[in-house]
């Protein structure tokens, strides 16, 4: 069974298994293996792929990785921390100093950025907040990908030098 030149039973034997086994979860294969597919029907050639099993697992090597990458920008609170978090009855809940550490660090981080120029924030948001990639960024935008990528820059090294004068 073909589609688009890729052998399905290929793609739902084999590489998804593969998949599961990197990700450890067949579900999160299934959304890997879904978003290669379609990425590789969205994408335009100019010629037709000579091997197109070989391009769709480097096009799922690409998703996962992708995956990955949005998956640790997010950390779990830490659970056996008791100066961190109260325990009320079943819910775990952060203490009011690390609530009030939090937003102390969330209020220096947003003076920070208001300070950046109005472009170089926005591409920042898009990037670290929304998790966009630079390609998208640009597109959005309607500038080059030379310039996301200054604007990146320059919101790093505006933040670098903000928290090494902040540290003690």
């Amino acid at each position: 069974m073909n589609w688009l030149g890729i052998d399905l039973r290929w793609a739902y034997g084999d590489l998804l298994l593969s998949l599961s086994r990197q990700t450890r979860c067949v579900q999160r294969a299934y959304d890997v293996l879904h978003d290669a597919l379609l990425r590789f029907a969205l994408a335009q050639h100019q010629q037709p792929i000579a091997q197109p099993d070989a391009y769709l697992r480097r096009v799922a090597r690409s998703v996962l990785v992708d995956h990955f990458r949005k998956e640790n920008r997010y950390g779990p609170l830490p659970d056996d921390d008791l100066d961190v978090l109260d325990t009320i009855g079943d819910a775990c809940m952060p203490s009011p100093e690390h609530l009030l550490d939090l937003q102390r660090r969330l209020q220096a981080l947003q003076r920070i950025l208001d300070c950046l120029p109005p472009r170089c924030r926005e591409v920042f948001w898009l990037a670290r907040i929304e998790g966009c990639g630079q390609r998208e960024i640009a597109e959005q935008l309607g500038i080059s990908l030379n310039m996301v990528e200054r604007h990146m820059m320059r919101a790093l090294l505006d933040l670098r030098a903000a928290r090494e004068l902040l540290q003690p």
